[in-house]
C-alpha cells in the first residue's frame, strides 16, 4: 500500500491529525457485546485524553441522539472541552456539511476514526472521508459491531479501499514519537 506517490503511507502525527468518535452512544453501545462495548470505550477514552494532552482536535458525533442516546458517560468523562460535536442523521459524517467544513478549517489531512457500528456510520464515514481527501486511519481496537463478522467485513472493506487499519497503541506512540516527549509517561500509564 502507498500513498499515491510511491512512499509508504505516512504514520499518525498528532501535528496534522484529528481525533474522530463516531456514535458512541448510550442505547446504540447497549446493543454490543459486553467485551467490545467495554474495549471501545476504554480505548476511545485512552484516544480522546492522549488527544487532548497533545493538542490533536476531537470530534465526536451522535446520530440521531434523540433516539439513541447522548455519548456514553463513561467515554464523556473523558473527552476536553475543546471538542467539537455533530449531531447528525445521516449514516455518515460527511452528509454533514458543517463538519467538511469545520475539518477542512483545521488544514490537518489525517483522521484518526474510532466508533460504533464499524459496517454502517464508521465505514460510511471513513470513506466519504477518504473521498474528500484525507488520510483515513481506522482504529480497529475502538471500533465494533453487534455482529463480529459484520466488523470483520468492514475492516477487510476499508483496506481494500486504501485505508490504514490500526490500534489505539500504535495511534497514540506515533503521536509522541519519542520516550523523551514531555507527556510521555502521562499517556503511558493509561495504556496499563
Amino acid at each position: 500500500m502507498n500513498n499515491g506517490n510511491g512512499a509508504a503511507p505516512p504514520l499518525c502525527d498528532a501535528e496534522r491529525s484529528v481525533l474522530l468518535l463516531v456514535d458512541i452512544q448510550q442505547r446504540l453501545a447497549a446493543a454490543m457485546a459486553g467485551d467490545a462495548r467495554a474495549a471501545v470505550i476504554r480505548n476511545a477514552g485512552i484516544l480522546a485524553e492522549s488527544a487532548g494532552r497533545l493538542g490533536v482536535p476531537v470530534f465526536v458525533s451522535e446520530q440521531y441522539p434523540k433516539g439513541l442516546g447522548t455519548t456514553e458517560p463513561d467515554l464523556e468523562r473523558r473527552l476536553g472541552a475543546g471538542l467539537t460535536r455533530v449531531e447528525k442523521t445521516s449514516f455518515s459524517c460527511c452528509g454533514d456539511d458543517e463538519f467538511l467544513t469545520a475539518l477542512r478549517e483545521l488544514k490537518r489531512p489525517q483522521v484518526v476514526l474510532a466508533g460504533m457500528e464499524a459496517h454502517v456510520c464508521v465505514l460510511q464515514t471513513a470513506m466519504g472521508l477518504c473521498a474528500a481527501g484525507f488520510q483515513v486511519q481506522v482504529v480497529e481496537d475502538a471500533t465494533c459491531s453487534r455482529n463480529p463478522d459484520h466488523r470483520r467485513i468492514a475492516m477487510d472493506r476499508l483496506r481494500q479501499a486504501g485505508m490504514i487499519v490500526t490500534n489505539t497503541e500504535s495511534v497514540v506512540f506515533e503521536w509522541l514519537r519519542d520516550a523523551r516527549h514531555p507527556e510521555f509517561k502521562a499517556i503511558a500509564a493509561r495504556l496499563r
